[in-house]
């Protein structure tokens, strides 16, 4: 089985980029079913207006049982309102939070509601790994999962430096997506292991068959591969998850 954990859907208002502005559910689909994927953890877009497009989420994970959802919080346009948004969402199936730090660094606020109900959270320092170090040493029951190894934008030094972050610190986790580097994404892999490292393609803007070569080609066994094709996904997402046994069908099942 293989879920992406690192999926955007929706529309944003900004029109700088893809990033902001499409993110259609059909092009990811049509790109991902052909490469086996058959699961996705959904995310809004970048946008200025994140509890319209957590709603659409809200409407996919109910309707699509293939599909777990993460809440995009804004830290600071949103502060002083995130634990009560966060526990309205783990009503609504959420099982996971999103932060970038194109919209503002992670706070406090949002670890602890974190830490509250044992979400992961997806946070996107843009190559701040000093506020990673801080935070994952400051909440250490919380799992924190950086994509890109720490920067989108090939940040060589910054992703060098947060290899040893990933090895060092055991509730620090990375995601495959936009890794150019792959000597880099190897060294990750070599030094920290399967249990630390996720499957994602942050598609549609990616090519979600692209990165999961990229991910397959990792020096990993039978059993270290399933880890970063669904087991660690899962197991970060479990206790969330948990909560809704019995009331929604199991994750196992395709994307429709």
């Amino acid at each position: 089985m293989v879920i992406d954990a690192h999926v955007h859907i929706g529309t944003g208002d900004g029109l700088h980029g893809p990033w902001d502005t499409a993110a259609p559910l059909s092009l990811y689909l049509d790109r991902a079913r052909p490469a086996g994927i058959r699961g996705a953890v959904i995310m809004a877009p970048l946008t200025s207006d994140y509890p319209k497009a957590n709603a659409t989420i809200a409407a996919l994970i109910r309707d699509r049982p293939g599909l777990l959802g993460y809440l995009f919080i804004n830290a600071r346009s949103e502060a002083g309102t995130i634990q009560q948004r966060v526990a309205h969402a783990v009503g609504q199936g959420f099982c996971g939070i999103k932060v970038h730090a194109h919209d503002a660094r992670i706070t406090r606020e949002i670890a602890e509601a974190a830490r509250r109900w044992r979400l992961p959270v997806l946070y996107d320092p843009a190559g701040d790994t000093a506020t990673v170090e801080m935070v994952v040493r400051s909440y250490p029951d919380v799992a924190w999962v950086v994509p890109h190894l720490s920067s989108f934008a090939d940040d060589w030094k910054a992703q060098c430096a947060f290899v040893d972050q990933l090895v060092r610190l055991p509730n620090l986790f990375t995601d495959t997506s936009g890794v150019r580097y792959f000597d880099l994404l190897e060294d990750a892999a070599r030094r920290a292991g399967p249990g630390k490292i996720l499957f994602g393609s942050d598609g549609p803007f990616l090519h979600p068959a692209v990165e999961l070569a990229k991910a397959r080609a990792l020096p990993f066994d039978t059993d270290g591969m399933a880890q970063v094709l669904s087991g660690n996904v899962l197991r970060l997402t479990g206790p969330a998850r948990l909560r809704f046994r019995g009331r929604r069908p199991a994750v196992r099942r395709r994307v429709a």
